[in-house]
């Protein structure tokens, strides 16, 4: 309707020297306004408002390393008086205060100790600082008020270390008994050449070690869930098809088979479980060995993350949004914060993990949530690259009291998932099939490094039913696959409102099936 029909030096600009003389051109320069105006307009009205991001929801703060320093952050913790610790790959330990300012730039820092080895887990009690690092756990604190550690105890260091890079040690909070868990690295990350290297220990009040979980690779991080419960991330490597959230129960296995030399070394636990078989599955091997215990959630590899690191339980009463009681795990080559929902299904915990927030500084290894629900994330690089592209980095996420629209949870049931979501859904999307796709894969469990995506199937979706309240869906799936991990995305819902899913994919890892209730 508007193509271009005006003379050349109209469409040049040489109009106005003939628009007295020539009353058509006079129309044509009136047409051609017109048409402009309506082309605008139209454009406009035709353009579609601009999606909320992340960024919207929850907001990235970066603080002011100091200068010529190198905090390459492997843990963090709050001291009694407020201040943040800051423990760090190369031995030192910073305190940062007015480190919940609403300016970053306000915060201060000051090293309080150094000459320490690769901290990788820092737990304040009373006024002492409890410090994991490669070699033991020792307790420090400042005896004389001049904010510089003083006092420096070996609490307990009876696991061996040798020289290799990744012997690392991660050390957890203190559990309801008082107890700090370490998990130990492999040697290299494929042997156990140092005793209790890939296992997890206990250390009591007492300063005692207990041998308590075999089995571990490569831990990244290590934490508790709301009721107490400890959870470690492991690694994608040998034996570990990707990387993993996993439940750490005393007495049990975690999968690697290279630890179990050191059972003659732990005998209340038993003799050593049978060694898997390469080239098996998850849940055949745990139906074979009793003592093992599979991953309650795999991070799909490339998909989620690369190298499961921190967990942190949101324990805030709704200061950091709707995601109360959730695990919030670190993955460090993608410089990402992930979500993961867990239930207990025939006495085994398992769930879903959700994409949370991107764009991290550098690698994200500890995280901490501060007393006003923000959540404080250090980062590192240093020999594990990160799709963050600083060495080093201390952020924090706050959020703004806005609620994404996002899969809240996903609950297994015996014929498919209940969803429940953050905002009421669009019933006719919510409860159209097409609006949802699924698909399921497992990972081999083997002795050699990774896997690929194996066992794929694609079962459909026979129907959805939409809550009575407009924020849960069932969806009856055609066929459930133990073991596997179950991929649906769900592009094609909308809230009420008419906004789409934030983060319209959700990973639950089915190791086990709920059972019809009769």
């Amino acid at each position: 309707m508007c193509g271009d029909r005006t003379p050349a030096d109209v469409r040049s600009g040489q109009a106005s020297k003939y628009v007295a003389q020539d009353p058509t051109i006079k129309q044509t320069v009136f047409s051609i306004r017109v048409c402009s105006l309506w082309t605008v307009s139209a454009t406009q009205a035709q353009t579609p408002q601009k999606l909320p991001a992340e960024e919207d929801y929850y907001k990235l703060l970066r603080y002011d390393l100091p200068k010529g320093e190198v905090l390459e952050v492997g843990a963090l913790e709050w001291m009694p008086d407020g201040r943040l610790a800051v423990g760090t790959r190369r031995g030192e330990i910073w305190l940062v205060a007015n480190a919940l300012a609403a300016d970053p730039k306000q915060a201060r820092f000051s090293r309080f100790a150094h000459g320490l080895h690769e901290i990788l887990g820092l737990a304040a009690k009373d006024d002492w600082l409890y410090v994991t690092q490669r070699c033991d756990i020792t307790r420090i604190k400042d005896t004389n008020g001049d904010n510089r550690a003083d006092l420096f105890e070996v609490i307990n260091d009876d696991w061996e270390i040798g020289g290799d890079y990744h012997e690392y040690a991660f050390g957890s909070r203190f559990d309801k008994e008082g107890n700090l868990w370490v998990v130990l690295c492999l040697t290299g990350s494929f042997t156990s050449d140092n005793k209790f290297r890939g296992w997890c220990v206990r250390i009591t009040p007492e300063g005692k070690m207990i041998p308590t979980c075999s089995g571990i690779r490569s831990p990244g991080g290590i934490g508790m869930n709301a009721v107490g419960d400890m959870f470690y991330t492991d690694n994608q490597g040998t034996w570990n098809g990707t990387c993993g959230l996993k439940h750490l129960i005393p007495g049990r296995f975690m999968g690697h088979p290279d630890s179990l030399r050191w059972y003659s070394f732990a005998p209340e636990l038993g003799p050593a479980p049978l060694a898997p078989k390469s080239g098996s599955r998850l849940m055949i091997e745990a139906k074979r060995i009793p003592q093992f215990v599979p991953p309650a959630v795999l991070f799909p590899y490339g998909k989620m993350g690369q190298s499961a690191s921190g967990i942190e339980c949101d324990l805030s009463g709704g200061k950091f949004g709707p995601f109360a009681k959730q695990l919030f795990v670190n993955d460090q080559t993608h410089s990402t914060v992930m979500r993961v929902f867990l239930e207990k299904v025939q006495g085994h915990y398992q769930g879903a993990c959700f994409p949370f927030r991107q764009g991290f500084g550098s690698g994200n290894v500890p995280l901490r949530f501060g007393a006003d629900g923000s959540l404080v994330v250090g980062g590192t690089s240093r020999g594990w690259g990160s799709r963050g592209n600083k060495s080093f980095a201390l952020e924090r996420l706050l959020w703004t009291g806005k609620t994404p629209f996002e899969i809240l949870e996903m609950h297994a049931k015996p014929d498919g998932f209940e969803l429940t979501f953050t905002h009421p859904v669009d019933p006719a999307t919510a409860g159209s099939r097409a609006s949802y796709q699924i698909k399921t894969y497992a990972y081999i469990y083997q002795s050699s490094y990774g896997s690929p995506e194996v066992d794929q199937t694609y079962p459909l979706i026979e129907r959805v039913d939409v809550g009575r309240d407009h924020k849960s869906v069932r969806l009856y799936v055609s066929k459930l696959e133990e073991g596997n991990i179950h991929e649906l995305t769900a592009p094609g819902v909308r809230s009420a409102s008419g906004l789409p899913l934030l983060h319209p994919e959700a990973y639950y890892t089915l190791n086990y099936i709920p059972k019809i209730r009769q």
